[in-house]
């Protein structure tokens, strides 16, 4: 159970796990994000690698609380590794019911893809409005399709509801969620190179605009690839610092902190902002679209 005390502009809370009381402090609240005022956008959130149970979850939850309070979202996207290690239900409270009770309680849903330490049956679980399902497709407002793999058994019986998925339901935008990066500079797994073969084709024949994706315990922002915006959110609770190669394909990465990402779409642009752990904005930008073709432009502000 957390305890909110503020202090200025600081929160203190006590979160009791177990037989031991913990003392979180939180830093600054987050930064002004620099969405633009359009009337008719969405946002959501995106997390990835995030259910351990752990302070650092606990500390990036609150964070995302203190954003929902300025920038108000009511869907998070989730990128696999959503329970680690035991999966009763004391786990599922311990791991994801209690870290973000705050958002859940205000009736922001959460919508899981499966990583690669997620059991399937993690479909079943009401709370990650997967309905059953491996994979599946939601849309977020009228412009903004939401699709969700499952990069962990990707199969031909996937791969073909995939091409029926994006030839069929066409939006302004479409966004793909999974666990495994088809892009990534990572020291420890780097590009899933399997899965590009497979799905990038698609990715690209159909005209997918952005792709999520885990697995890598840090955040990247991959420079567009054939078209394409790809991001890495493995953060939200795990950690490997010094992991990011920096390379030609790196726009911007941050792997000496925990991290989320907060998205405002409209018909025409895709904004997004990456929040650390104690509060700090550490990239920003706007995808535009132009026709058949986006453009990016963007601001790191992680040190190097």
């Amino acid at each position: 159970m957390l305890i909110p005390v503020w202090c200025r502009d600081q929160i203190l809370g006590w979160v009791l796990l177990g037989a031991s009381l913990w003392m979180v402090k939180i830093g600054a609240l987050a930064q002004n994000l620099g969405f633009s005022d359009a009337p008719d956008s969405v946002r959501f959130a995106v997390i990835g690698d995030s259910g351990t149970g752990g302070r650092r979850q606990q500390e990036v939850a609150d964070q995302m609380v203190a954003v929902w309070k300025r920038y108000s979202f009511d869907v998070v996207l989730m990128l696999g590794d959503n329970i680690y290690g035991e999966e009763a239900p004391r786990d599922f409270y311990k791991k994801f019911e209690r870290p973000y009770a705050s958002l859940l309680t205000s009736g922001v849903k959460f919508y899981a893809s499966l990583g690669n330490h997620d059991e399937p049956g993690q479909r079943l679980y009401p709370l990650f409005n997967m309905q059953g399902h491996r994979y599946y497709a939601l849309s977020l407002t009228r412009y903004l399709r939401a699709i969700s793999l499952d990069s962990t058994a990707m199969d031909p019986e996937q791969i073909r509801w995939l091409e029926d998925e994006l030839s069929h339901h066409q939006a302004q935008w479409t966004i793909v969620f999974m666990h495994h990066p088809l892009y990534s500079t990572g020291k420890r797994h780097g590009p899933s190179l399997k899965l590009r073969e497979s799905l990038e084709p698609l990715f690209v024949k159909y005209g997918v605009d952005v792709v999520f994706s885990g697995h890598e315990h840090f955040y990247e922002r991959l420079n567009p690839q054939r078209g394409i915006q790809y991001f890495i959110s493995g953060a939200a609770a795990k950690l490997r610092r010094s992991n990011i190669r920096h390379s030609d394909e790196t726009g911007c990465g941050l792997d000496q902190d925990n991290s989320f990402m907060l998205l405002q779409a409209t018909v025409n642009s895709l904004e997004f902002a990456t929040v650390s752990r104690d509060g700090k904005v550490i990239d920003r930008g706007t995808v535009q679209k132009k026709g058949q073709e986006n453009s990016i432009s963007a601001t790191c502000l992680v040190p190097h």
